[in-house]
């Protein structure tokens, strides 16, 4: 190589590397550099009326908490997002990317800086009201629940008449709760007519979960319940918890609420030191056509089980095998307080079996539907297995009570370990039994008990 040649390589990696040392001495600024990262990743929940405790809109709501966002972000605790990576794509992952960490985490080390707003890419428009739009029907209860300021309140059950006087297909669902910040969950379903009400309660009426649980006290000689529920008698039409979003199907897909349905609410709230009046309510948009898919709720989940005193790490299980071909479009893993992690597995007709949902570390506070990339078919034959371990030592910060035994219960303070998903199928076939039984694993089933 002559000399010339050897000195414009010189000059060239000179030059790069004055370049870089630029861009790295450049300081990040809010409008510039972390503004649309906000947008993108955290201001759904962090804006007001919605469930997070901060505004991160403006410059001036974002600084004094620019220290806690570092932490967040570094930790991984923020945005929410509880699934093992090396186990499927999500189209709801909030994650950040490395660069998106990298860049929160210089903006604050630099000062956290506002910079010019010319810089600051145009606002987000927010829906006030209804996120998914204007609802064709709105089911509000009839009369409020008054939350009072401090204390435990059993999850509450409230049947509500749609009026429908056709079937019809829903195609985007939103429940709107009074006081998010105070509504830890809500559900709501669809009670097809002759669906017996819990108790034979009467619509418009409160029932609570602990008359609801003694009422359905198996009693000594009973048969062992199912470890599925198909949801044949309750559609369940929308989950609402936080860092959730409303539902909106993908197009040629919606859920049944058939003509002279009721709607019931379950509900939970979490005093949070004022008194407080709630009406939740749901808002349904229906298709102009009949759909190509059906969707359901599903659920495999066990309902008979007990975990010792003190024991971590406790392994409960519930297993379904498939009875149609169906396609699965999302998976939302449900424990309680002693919740420590869950997993979803297939084992197909062929022998093969995958990982199909791994949640390393459940967080009770953190309910997240999980909606796959790529709708997976999951075909006649297979078994679908739900784990779950568990946490009941002292060495738990949620633990209600160590030293209790605990059993299947609607109350946080039970536990519960289901695998709840949305399956598509075809909407001409009728109401049959999706899951069959299946013998439990014999290791974990031995642990169970």
């Amino acid at each position: 190589m002559n000399r010339q040649n050897k000195l414009g390589i010189v000059l060239i990696f000179a030059a790069g590397s004055l370049s870089a040392a630029s861009t790295a001495t450049t300081p990040a600024t809010f409008h510039k550099d972390v503004e649309a990262i906000l947008q993108k990743r955290c201001q759904a929940c962090h804006r007001p009326g919605e469930v997070a405790p901060m505004s991160f809109l403006t410059y001036q709501d974002v600084r004094p908490w620019a220290k806690a966002i570092r932490s967040a972000v570094l930790l991984k605790k923020m945005p929410p997002w509880s699934a093992d990576p090396s186990y499927g794509k999500f189209l709801n992952d909030p994650s950040l990317s490395a660069g998106e960490i990298d860049t929160l985490k210089t903006w604050v080390d630099q000062g956290a800086m506002e910079g010019n707003p010319k810089d600051a890419p145009a606002p987000l428009q927010f829906t006030d009201g209804w996120s998914i739009g204007k609802p064709d029907l709105i089911v509000e209860m009839p009369k409020a629940f008054e939350v009072p300021a401090t204390g435990v309140i059993p999850y509450q059950y409230i049947v509500i008449p749609t009026g429908l006087t056709e079937d019809k297909w829903v195609v985007a669902a939103e429940i709107r709760p009074g006081n998010p910040r105070t509504m830890h969950h809500s559900i709501a379903f669809a009670l097809a007519p002759g669906t017996k009400s819990f108790m034979g309660s009467k619509p418009g009426d409160f029932l609570d979960a602990i008359a609801i649980q003694k009422a359905q006290e198996r009693k000594p000689g009973a048969p062992e319940p199912k470890q599925f529920d198909s949801g044949i008698n309750a559609e369940a039409v929308q989950t609402y918890a936080p860092g959730g979003v409303p539902t909106t199907f993908q197009p040629g897909q919606a859920r049944l609420v058939k003509a002279g349905s009721n709607i019931m609410f379950q509900l939970h709230y979490t005093p949070n030191g004022k008194p407080f009046s709630d009406r939740t309510r749901l808002g349904m948009i229906f298709a102009k056509e009949p759909p190509t898919e059906r969707v359901k709720m599903v659920n495999v989940q066990n309902f008979a089980f007990s975990i010792p005193p003190n024991v971590d790490g406790y392994p409960i299980q519930a297993r379904a095998r498939v009875t149609h071909d169906f396609t699965l479009i999302s998976m939302l893993p449900h424990m309680h307080l002693r919740g420590k992690d869950f997993e979803y597995r297939a084992t197909y007709p062929s022998g093969e079996s995958e990982v199909l949902l791994r949640v390393p570390r459940w967080d009770f506070n953190w309910q997240i539907t999980y909606y796959l990339e790529k709708p997976k078919l999951i075909p006649k034959g297979t078994i679908i297995e739900c784990v779950g371990h568990f946490d009941n030592t002292p060495n738990n910060p949620f633990n209600p009570d160590p030293s209790a035994k605990v059993v299947y219960g609607e109350q946080t303070f039970n536990e519960m370990m289901g695998g709840i998903m949305d399956i598509s199928l075809d909407p001409k076939l009728g109401s049959f039994e999706i899951f069959e039984s299946v013998t439990p694993d014999s290791k974990t089933q031995a642990q169970s008990h």
